[in-house]
């Protein structure tokens, strides 16, 4: 049986061979990680999020009607006080949570076509913790 001596130089290019292999196995191995990281990101990643809008659709003497779009997670809407008694019908339904300033909060669930009725002087706010808008038609009694 014979051996094979190599040289000196010819031997120690081959014995780094594994260490440059692992490295660029390494770097392919990260770039194609970042990668798909860039792109489950860029698939659910932030998302941009809708305000919530009020706009008044009608107004005269007797009422004043509103639009009310509440986005989810979106808390635009924030804390405020509703000055007149008023009825709800809810467009696009969905959960509202309300806060109300003592610290309580309320959820309700608001089916599509739901009515419903508040006193004056009802200071709270909504968020929409779910994921489509909520849409709603507050009239308001004067």
């Amino acid at each position: 049986m014979t051996f094979r001596v190599f040289n000196k130089p010819f031997q120690d290019r081959y014995m780094r061979m594994p260490k440059v292999l692992s490295f660029i196995c390494g770097l392919i191995t990260g770039a194609l990680l970042c990668a798909g990281l860039a792109a489950v990101w860029a698939a659910t990643g932030p998302q941009k999020v809708q305000k919530s809008t009020s706009k008044i659709v009608l107004e005269n003497d007797r009422v004043r009607v509103k639009e009310a779009v509440f986005a989810p997670g979106d808390t635009n809407a924030g804390m405020h006080t509703h000055d007149l008694p008023h009825v709800g019908v809810v467009i696009d339904g969905g959960t509202l949570k309300f806060n109300y300033p003592d610290g309580k909060t309320e959820t309700m669930d608001l089916p599509r076509g739901g009515v419903g009725y508040r006193e004056a002087n009802v200071t709270h706010q909504p968020i929409n913790p779910g994921r489509e808008p909520v849409k709603v038609i507050e009239v308001e009694i004067k």
